[in-house]
């Protein structure tokens, strides 16, 4: 029997599928647990839709596949009309903290080239600022790591390697590892750290997502949905 936090995914990915996705869309797909309840939902609500869809792993792929959702590889000339996807953290303002399913430099690519993001998430990922329950993912150059290891603990991160649940070495869809970082204290200016965290070489992509997102979608165990939208710049 599902949880109260798997119900709220799904009632929040219900919505967001309800309320934005049209057969015949040009679909980008995020990577996680909530994301995967967004596959679902789009699967379930057009069993015979048909989307122009990349997805931002391996994961993902293999599941938008197994229910029946074509997904090709990306293309150079590609836009997408809108991206569904999860975070593991979100601010009032939709700054997002992304990365726990280790797909960030591609979800960052997808979302950099759609036109509208959504985000779907429970209650427990709302927070007032980043770094207050998550750490931060940064993918790095494997050949790199230990140095990054050293630079980073430097600036005042704790920082953990991440690992697969047998133990061994998490590797991304890229081929890189994942340091995640607790900041010493929540982020005030999560722009200005991800620049920070970007200037050290061999840095590939840091889970910051300012500026990105554009709508929201808050599942509660109830499975009430509250819907928000990113502030309009002044």
């Amino acid at each position: 029997m599902p949880d109260g936090s798997d119900r709220a995914k799904a009632a929040a990915a219900a919505r967001a599928v309800e309320r934005l996705v049209r057969p015949g869309l040009r679909l980008a797909l995020g990577t996680g647990s909530t994301a995967a309840e967004a596959v679902r939902a789009i699967a379930a609500r057009f069993p015979q839709g048909r989307f122009d869809c990349v997805a931002s792993s391996r994961a993902t792929e293999e599941l938008a596949r197994s229910l029946g959702i074509a997904v090709r590889p990306l293309a150079a000339e590609d836009r997408f009309d809108l991206m569904l996807d999860g975070a593991d953290e979100v601010t009032p303002d939709l700054a997002l903290t992304k990365g726990g399913g280790g797909a960030l430099l591609r979800e960052k690519l997808l979302a950099h080239l759609a036109r509208e993001v959504a985000i779907v998430v429970d209650a427990s990922k709302l927070v007032a600022r980043l770094g207050e329950r998550h750490p931060i993912p940064v993918e790095v150059v494997p050949f790199a790591r230990p140095v990054l290891e050293r630079e980073l603990a430097d600036d005042g991160y704790a920082v953990r390697r991440r690992r697969r649940p047998d133990g061994g070495v998490f590797a991304t869809d890229n081929g890189n590892e994942i340091l995640d970082l607790t900041p010493p204290r929540p982020l005030d200016a999560p722009a200005a750290a991800e620049e920070r965290l970007k200037a050290h070489v061999g840095v590939v992509e840091v889970g910051l997502f300012v500026g990105y997102a554009h709508r929201l979608f808050v599942g509660y165990p109830d499975g009430r949905v509250e819907e928000r939208a990113a502030p309009v710049p002044p």
